[in-house]
């Protein structure tokens, strides 16, 4: 079993039987007393925030966790079905793993997902960036610097004034913010 001082960020721990990734990790040391370790996580089943403290050399069962990188093929359901590039396996990973980015989700993406030792998905990732066409654009107004256009999928998204329907733009999907227009 590890120790506070073995936490750190996006690690996964299990506290009190039940599964969490540590999203942000600081310790304080009062004037007085041991050091105070204060964990923001979410719950991988609920994916609800809460905040975990311990005391400074506290046990914690710190879950080891396996990376692969699978293609995405489809949606099914509550799932996405995606494929092992080295055994051609297809698996179903729940959609909730990937929260708010799945909008920007294209056939073909290489997922990064995340499984405990009993091989249950418990953390999915896109990739940093895409590139989406511009579907709708308006003329932008004199006096701002950003309007907004519609991209592939329905997605509204700020942009300078120069972007025009047509343009392909690069997006952080972490963000959703316009990172820059992409030569055709």
């Amino acid at each position: 079993m590890a120790t506070t001082s073995d936490i750190s960020k996006n690690c996964f721990i299990r506290h009190e039987n039940t599964l969490l990734k540590v999203l942000e990790y600081d310790h304080r040391t009062p004037g007085k007393g041991n050091t105070i370790y204060l964990l923001k996580c979410r719950n991988i089943e609920t994916g609800k925030q809460s905040e975990v403290r311990f005391n400074s050399g506290d046990k914690v069962d710190i879950v080891r966790v396996d990376e692969v990188e699978l293609q995405y093929i489809y949606a099914e359901n509550e799932f996405l079905v995606c494929m092992n590039q080295e055994t051609f396996e297809q698996i179903h990973i729940p959609k909730i793993l990937f929260e708010d980015t799945i909008k920007f989700l294209q056939e073909g993406m290489i997922l990064t997902i995340r499984f405990d030792e009993n091989e249950k998905p418990l953390n999915g990732e896109l990739p940093k960036y895409t590139e989406l066409l511009v579907t709708y654009a308006e003329d932008g107004n004199k006096g701002k610097t950003l309007k907004t256009v519609e991209v592939e999928g329905g997605i509204n998204i700020q942009v300078p004034l120069f972007v025009a329907q047509g343009d392909k733009l690069k997006i952080q999907i972490e963000t959703g913010e316009y990172v820059e227009r992409v030569s055709k």
